[in-house]
């Protein structure tokens, strides 16, 4: 084969592989990479690149909604794995009126150098798991070790709030989360907090750094039980390196 021809083949297969490689997207200062696939965990639900884009504000939005007679999740995940530090997020949408098959995701978790799934991951999510009697905001800590419990607590959400911020801040001993509910002003009008802090810490908190995802999906594949379509906003994510 000519040189001539051999660059031409070169290039040629790698503009397919990347055309075959993820769809990524950039937000709040950080490039994310899109879930695309059917069947595909949590849930098991189909995800579409469709459901998830940034608005000229910089909005992240996140949808859960029927195309075709087919529903569809959203998800993305942050390219860089960040550490110990204070994740947050501004979050639009009506938590306490969700959908009890709906589950919002705002989390780190495990590449397999960290470890398995049900470990090392720390969760901020919004759901019912399709029981009307469940409190709708949950804080989660998965142990590093596998087989231990993971650590859990929850609060009520009033309906008809749509705007709120949640943190939760990640160090090698503990893990301490925040959420406020915010006015028309943006003024905090309540506040909710939880602090974590084992004795057996090394067994309880991961310390490796992890990917920050957000998702949007229907539990254990369910769609929403009143048929409709589901619509999240993240108007801001921001994350503050540990000292």
């Amino acid at each position: 084969m000519s040189t001539r021809l051999f660059l031409s083949a070169f290039l040629t297969f790698g503009l397919l592989a990347a055309s075959a490689e993820a769809k990524q997207l950039r937000f709040a200062g950080y490039d994310f990479t899109i879930k695309e696939g059917n069947g595909l965990g949590p849930g098991p639900n189909s995800w579409a690149a469709s459901q998830v884009f940034v608005d000229t504000k910089g909005r992240l939005h996140l949808r859960f909604s029927k195309k075709k007679n087919r529903w569809f999740a959203g998800e993305v995940r942050s390219v860089s794995r960040l550490g110990f530090g204070t994740y947050e997020m501004e979050f639009e949408g009506d938590i306490g009126g969700q959908d009890k098959n709906v589950v919002f995701g705002f989390f780190n978790y495990p590449t397999a150098d960290v470890g398995p799934d049900a470990t090392n991951e720390i969760d901020v999510e919004f759901a019912r798991w399709s029981d009307m009697r469940n409190k709708p905001l949950n804080y989660t800590v998965w142990p590093v070790k596998p087989g231990l419990r993971n650590a859990h607590k929850t609060f009520s959400f009033p309906k008809g709030v749509t705007r709120s911020i949640h943190r939760f801040t990640w160090k090698r001993d503990r893990v301490f989360y925040v959420t406020e509910l915010l006015d028309a002003d943006g003024e905090t009008v309540k506040r909710y907090s939880w602090l974590f802090r084992p004795d057996d810490y090394k067994n309880r908190i991961g310390s490796k750094p992890m990917s920050i995802f957000f998702n949007l999906w229907g539990f254990r594949g369910q769609t929403p039980s009143d048929d409709k379509p589901v619509e999240v906003i993240i108007n801001k994510f921001t994350f503050t390196p540990a000292p």
